[in-house]
């Protein structure tokens, strides 16, 4: 069964660090403090959201953008926290919420 790739892997972890560590977007972020985006879930949904949808891959798997999709990502945090809307605006699939893998995970039984 087909895995991520090791950069998009790469590119997830280190994105979920950088947000943990807060150190996400910088400069832009420099002296935000977003941490309110911690307890309010949708927030940081919306976040990784961003990220995902922006992250775009060659045909060997391997990231070619995780800078720009880092960016975009930061841009909804700022927006969020200051109302300063992104530029350029969100395109509806940037923002878009997929859906949820089914609840029930034949893997997770083994």
């Amino acid at each position: 069964m087909p895995h991520l790739s090791p950069s998009v892997s790469g590119a997830i972890r280190t994105f979920s660090y950088w947000i943990a560590n807060r150190t996400v977007g910088l400069p832009l972020l420099d002296g935000i403090d977003y941490s309110c985006i911690f307890q309010e879930p949708s927030a940081l949904e919306q976040t990784y959201a961003i990220f995902i949808n922006v992250l775009q891959t060659d045909e060997s798997e391997n990231v070619t953008n995780a800078k720009y999709a880092e960016t975009r990502a930061a841009q909804f945090i700022l927006q969020y926290i200051t109302g300063q809307e992104a530029n350029p605006p969100f395109q509806d699939w940037e923002v878009t919420l997929h859906d949820p893998p089914p609840r029930i995970d034949p893997l997770a039984s083994q």
